[in-house]
């Protein structure tokens, strides 16, 4: 669906929680930047949180500031697809990457980048912090962690994990729920949410880790089962649904997302406009599952992304 037509109602409940942005006009009447279009790079296929997210972003900027900023999808590798076509693209503020936690775990997981996604990717804004959460099939024998952790443990080798792709947090975030568990999962990489949802829906495959915010309606509906989400604290949008640390002590893991714009080496540029499209502004956590705050200027890397990448295994490893 195209996100500039989404009706008013829909796009207000969309997963950011996005209507809560507001800029303030003394920015707005500063600005010379953009002049033309701007591009805006999604590092995973539509449907997903990142690609959502890009699109009401997309449609705030282009409101607020009276040029397009469209939404181009190049998804693949972890991001780093979508990374590696910033890298590439004219220094002038006119491209603009979804930088997500998976970006930050491909430094570690990918030993042959053609680029430094420290050095040559700045941040402008830090958007939002997403909470996962672990789904089955309700046909699925499990209805808890622990019943789950049995079942793999009886059954080693023999429950299908679906992913997002290597690299993604969908990815990691299972590996380490295996560690910690010590079930053997059999790891099935797709290339979007939308296959994985299909599958999972059909049995075809057992479980997978993703954010709430693109199953909470599944969830809901009765459709899928959460057993639990992935974040220290009981989220608010599922407050019956316990956490993985509760079974699991020490298990946290979430993800984040931001934009980023190609490091400028330049003392005067565009780049210093880029920073101020985004006022700071703290927004209350959205009812799909997401902590969503902006702020220009912030680490790309905050914190709040607790997964080591010491705990993962390098790319390659089951």
């Amino acid at each position: 669906m195209n996100a500039m037509k989404l009706p008013r109602r829909n796009f207000l409940h969309l997963a950011t929680g996005a209507a809560g942005l507001a800029i303030v006009s003394r920015i707005a009447r500063a600005q010379t930047y953009p002049t033309r279009p701007v591009r805006i790079i999604a590092g995973f296929p539509p449907s997903g949180f990142t690609d959502t997210t890009a699109r009401l972003i997309g449609q705030w900027l282009s409101e607020r500031f009276g040029q397009q900023f469209f939404i181009e999808n190049r998804p693949g590798a972890g991001s780093n697809i979508a990374a590696e076509a910033l890298v590439h693209s004219p220094p002038d503020g006119y491209t603009l990457l979804v930088v997500t936690d998976a970006n930050a775990y491909s430094a570690t997981l990918y030993d042959n980048l053609k680029f430094n996604f420290i050095h040559d990717i700045t941040p402008v804004a830090s958007i939002g912090r997403v909470a996962f959460v672990m789904v089955v099939n309700p046909s699925f024998a499990a209805k808890t962690v622990p019943e789950f952790i049995a079942n793999g443990k009886a059954n080693p080798g023999k429950i299908n994990m679906a992913t997002l792709g290597p690299g993604s947090p969908s990815q990691l975030f299972g590996v380490l729920f295996k560690m910690m568990a010590g079930v053997d999962l059999v790891t099935v990489n797709y290339r979007g949410i939308g296959p994985v949802l299909v599958d999972l829906l059909s049995s075809r495959v057992e479980v997978v880790f993703t954010s709430i915010a693109s199953t909470i309606d599944l969830i809901r509906s009765g459709k899928l089962r959460s057993l639990a989400v992935t974040t220290a604290k009981r989220m608010d949008v599922l407050p019956d649904v316990p956490t993985v640390g509760e079974f699991i002590p020490g298990y946290e893991a979430a993800g984040w997302v931001g934009l980023g714009a190609l490091r400028i080496r330049r003392r005067r540029s565009s780049q210093s406009s880029i920073g101020r499209l985004m006022p700071p502004l703290l927004i209350r956590r959205s009812r799909r599952g997401s902590s969503i705050w902006a702020r220009s200027r912030l680490p790309i890397h905050p914190r709040s992304s607790v997964i080591s990448s010491r705990n993962i295994p390098r790319r390659g490893s089951r």
